[in-house]
């Protein structure tokens, strides 16, 4: 990686505050950048990371303190003076024009012209040419809201190098990725860093910051707490810096947290015993009470989707019995499972969740429909009042309730479709995925609706690949795999090195995954509060 030490920052930010309500939010935090360097800035939720960039862009206005940019000292007033200064930012909420093409996006407001119309042939061939030397193929007359994740993700970088910027600012740009994704990302960012531009990378991913960044800024409580080089830093320091005490302490914490949860859980809601299905389902067998979170974990094709399919009633078992509220219940449909108290939140949002052509209103309410009509006859009053009531508790970000949902981002579908099942006041909520394909801040909120849904009283059994995910939300998890069920770890038992030796050796064999279990347990411990 480059030798940063003796090369004069293209940023320089010193002793900068803000407070909010007469609320510090910074004191005295600095941030220096070199040139073609790619910069880490790190810290917990509300460590002050969003805020120092916000400051840097003009978003907010800071109380105190210098900035100086590419050699001048600079106060940006807005957004549009940082980004004309050079400085351009691709946001967790990826802010792309859905319905205007790939190319247009690209260039938007900086269309090359001839004789004072838009070029278009020559917006075309450019942004094809951009996108081609990332790798990618990719139709740029098309829409880019039709494009997944990883591709928009992609064209907001080209935007930003077809802008020429000088610095760029990615906030968790690679929450939605996959790992090939991810690594042709990271190719585009060393091209930059290669090229003398700055980054500065967000990210909760310990694994990402060491294998891409050259130096590290840490922040906690509002104030810059350490500046190094990466490679000075193991992962274990890195944490320890962030969190303010040691892992041992924070883990400890976390296990007292989950185990307080498990005491005060009520009475069993469901339960399933030697649940079979063959060949993806074989002998699962699991409980869920009243005030917990369970999370179901095992590697891709373990069996966890169709388990849950099994216990909805979308799938019908070969085996085993379903236990619901002390009886057993066969379930044979999915009508069944919600006369019952049961909501399934699949994994596939666009194929299994959402109609994008009809209103958000319409899709929250879709399942409920029957109990706010009469006659027949949809009590528009009544379907009103809910829609503005889950839109407000769940903090969904929208135009208005009429708008088509496939103008929503992704978290905010997600959102809708957890209100469309919380609508029918179920006992017990099934959620396969829940944040896939979401960003990061998104991620944050369906995790904080799923706990506060445990806390008044809900069964919740969740899916996740993530493992630090799954950790972080629920208070026990029940580990299949082949689709027979391995392991139960309760409370302090559960951790993500546990998991992965439940999964590697059906929780009965000592790690032999040493190494990788550290990091996941680094991950765990702060991956859901590392956001700011």
């Amino acid at each position: 990686m480059t030798q940063l030490t003796h090369q004069s920052p293209l940023l320089h930010m010193q002793d900068i505050q803000i407070s909010f309500g007469g609320v510090p939010a910074l004191r005295q935090a600095r941030l220096s950048v070199a040139a073609g360097e790619v910069h880490a800035l790190i810290g917990q939720n509300g460590a002050g990371k969003s805020t120092l960039i916000k400051i840097l862009t003009g978003a907010y206005q800071r109380a105190g303190g210098t900035v100086q940019f590419d050699g001048r000292e600079v106060d940006f007033r807005t957004p549009k003076a940082a980004r004309e200064a050079g400085i351009s930012t691709i946001y967790q909420e990826i802010n792309l024009v859905p319905y205007r093409s790939v190319a247009e996006n690209i260039f938007l407001g900086r269309e090359p012209r001839r004789f004072g119309m838009v070029d278009w042939r020559t917006v075309h061939r450019r942004a094809q040419e951009l996108l081609e030397s990332f790798g990618l193929e990719v139709d740029v007359k098309s829409a880019v809201g039709r494009h997944s994740t990883a591709i928009q993700q992609m064209v907001a970088l080209a935007r930003a190098v077809s802008s020429e910027a000088k610095m760029v600012i990615m906030d968790e740009s690679t929450s939605s990725l996959d790992e090939r994704e991810v690594e042709l990302l990271f190719s585009v960012v060393r091209r930059l860093r290669d090229d003398g531009r700055a980054v500065i990378f967000v990210s909760h991913r310990l694994d990402e910051l060491y294998a891409l960044c050259d130096r590290v800024t840490v922040m906690r409580d509002g104030q810059t707490v350490a500046e190094s080089e990466l490679a000075t830093f193991d992962k274990l320091q890195l944490v320890t810096t962030m969190l303010g005490r040691t892992l041992a302490e924070a883990v400890k914490e976390e296990s007292a947290v989950k185990e307080a949860n498990l005491a005060k859980r009520g009475a069993q809601k469901i339960s399933v015993s030697h649940l079979g299905a063959p060949p993806k389902v074989n002998d699962v067998t699991l409980e869920v009470h009243a005030g917990e979170a369970v999370g179901l974990a095992g590697l891709l094709g373990s069996g966890r989707t169709e388990t849950m399919r099994l216990m909805f009633g979308a799938d019908l078992p070969g085996t085993g019995a379903v236990t619901i509220d002390g009886k057993l219940t066969p379930l044979k449909s999915p009508q069944d499972a919600i006369a019952r108290g049961l909501a399934y939140l699949s994994e596939d949002r666009k194929a299994e969740g959402i109609i994008p052509d009809l209103s958000v209103r319409d899709n929250l309410t879709l399942v409920c429909l029957r109990t706010l009509s009469k006659h027949g006859v949809v009590d528009v009053k009544q379907q009103q009042q809910l829609v503005e009531r889950f839109i407000a508790a769940l903090g969904i970000k929208l135009r208005t309730a009429d708008q088509p949902i496939r103008e929503l981002s992704g978290g905010n579908q997600q959102k809708v479709l957890l209100a469309r099942w919380l609508a029918t006041q179920p006992k017990l909520l099934l959620l396969d995925e829940p944040t896939r394909g979401i960003d990061v801040g998104a991620k944050a909120d369906v995790a904080k609706i799923v706990r506060e849904l445990r806390d008044a009283g809900l069964a919740v059994l969740l899916s996740a690949s993530e493992l630090e995910e799954l950790t972080a939300i629920a208070d026990r998890a029940v580990v299949i795999r082949d689709g027979r069920t391995v392991a139960q770890l309760d409370g302090g038992e559960m951790s993500e090195a546990a998991i992965m030796d439940a999964i590697a050796y059906g929780g009965s064999h000592p790690s032999a995954l040493a190494e990788a279990a550290q990091s996941a347990t680094l991950d765990g411990v702060v991956g859901e509060q590392f956001n700011d």
